[in-house]
């Protein structure tokens, strides 16, 4: 089996970090040939393109680009040929995306937010394979990306829940499915009624009790915005209508997701809430890398629960459904309203339940358009015109 090449993209964050280990764990069957950051943990960069040999890297801020030279100077490597000096250091925010369209059998993208979309874009116009693991740059350029895509199977998911509902996928055929069940851990605030949840901090929506994860996603597991924009993935990644997809609660965060079938089978993927699994999946798809996770153990007593996720309470599911039916843009609308709810909730501007309530109004003063006829311009826009109007409420309160 030769080495499949790989770019990594949002390298030194969660995901991508990981992504460095399942490489450097399986050396014989990946080689990283660039690496794209935002800029802000230039250290962590440098000792990666050092350690992986990486001739070529990605900033988003070209204010590091100083600060990621300087970090490369002076480091080594194992790999032969390989030169700080000679590392190529490209800037700005069409960098990563210059990097995706480069030659390469996989680009995995763990970009955060948004900012995600151009990098998909451009590696699925090149023909490349892209493991993602930017939720967004479908829940905002849904038919952009579909249109981009050049053949069956060029996206490989990465998120947990759609990486298990691939490998479920595996057991029947597209007709034979009756329903996506898409699992959710509940996050922080499981159980909690609305009057809890009006007074909850920062601190305590950041604190998952199952996964590590980055700021942004982390919130939006507490909100459940996550999920919402799950289900608008799985629904244009799997073609299953958006009344066919379900959310149910599980708290120990083993079964990732599950597929029920038309004859009454339901297929479940488990296996310990660990990201390596669907990170090597996505790299290897449609082959297993050996050994990425340990196994659940099964010779001590064990118990996985399930219950029905309360939308009374957490609403954002049921605005992510009414979104996707709603137009072609509505999902940037309610994703970009989100990320500015999230960032003003940090910084202590809004409350947790704002998040929400403010993302409903938003998407209820957007007009929309039409998937037929949906242009990159016409999702940047909506973009643009969500997080304007967004910040502009929050002025009003």
């Amino acid at each position: 089996m030769s080495r499949r090449s790989v770019v990594l993209l949002g390298s030194t964050g969660s995901v991508g970090t990981q992504a460095v280990e399942v490489v450097q764990a399986n050396p014989g069957r990946f080689v990283v040939t660039g690496l794209a950051a935002g800029g802000s943990d230039p250290q962590t960069l440098a000792e990666q393109a050092a350690a992986l040999g990486v001739g070529s890297l990605a900033v988003a801020d070209p204010r590091a680009v100083d600060a990621v030279r300087d970090a490369l100077e002076g480091l080594t490597s194992s790999h032969h040929g390989w030169s700080a000096k000679a590392v190529e250091v490209l800037a700005g925010a069409d960098a990563a995306a210059v990097l995706a369209a480069r030659p390469a059998d996989v680009v995995l993208n763990s970009i955060t937010g948004a900012l995600g979309l151009a990098p998909t874009l451009a590696a699925l116009e090149a023909g490349t394979v892209v493991a993602l693991a930017n939720k967004e740059s479908l829940v905002i350029g849904g038919p952009l990306v579909q249109t981009a895509r050049l053949r069956p199977g060029q996206i490989v998911p990465v998120d947990s829940e759609h990486s298990a509902i691939a490998q479920c996928m595996r057991s029947g055929t597209h007709s034979e499915v009756r329903r996506l069940v898409l699992t959710a851990s509940g996050g922080p605030f499981r159980g909690w009624s609305l009057d809890r949840l009006a007074h909850v901090t920062p601190a305590q929506a950041l604190a998952h009790p199952t996964w590590s994860m980055g700021p942004v996603v982390s919130v939006n597991a507490a909100t459940m915005v996550n999920k919402a924009l799950e289900l608008i993935e799985a629904h244009l990644l799997f073609d299953v209508p958006l009344d066919q997809i379900v959310v149910v609660v599980h708290p120990q965060s083993v079964v990732h997701s599950m597929v029920e079938f038309v004859d009454g089978a339901t297929i479940a993927q488990a296996s310990p809430p660990d990201m390596h699994l669907p990170i090597a999946l996505g790299l290897g798809w449609p082959d297993r890398v050996d050994d990425s996770v340990s196994p659940c153990d099964w010779s001590t007593p064990t118990a996985w629960t399930f219950e029905p996720l309360d939308e009374d309470v957490f609403g954002a599911v049921r605005l992510g459904r009414a979104a996707a039916a709603a137009s072609a843009t509505h999902p940037a609308v309610l994703n970009a309203s989100n990320e500015v709810c999230v960032e003003a909730f940090l910084a202590g501007r809004i409350g947790f339940l704002d998040i929400v309530a403010t993302v409903e109004q938003v998407l209820a003063e957007h007009d929309g358009t039409p998937a037929r006829r949906v242009r990159l311009d016409d999702v940047l826009g909506a973009d643009a015109w969500a997080r304007a109007r967004t910040a502009e409420l929050f002025g009003r309160t």
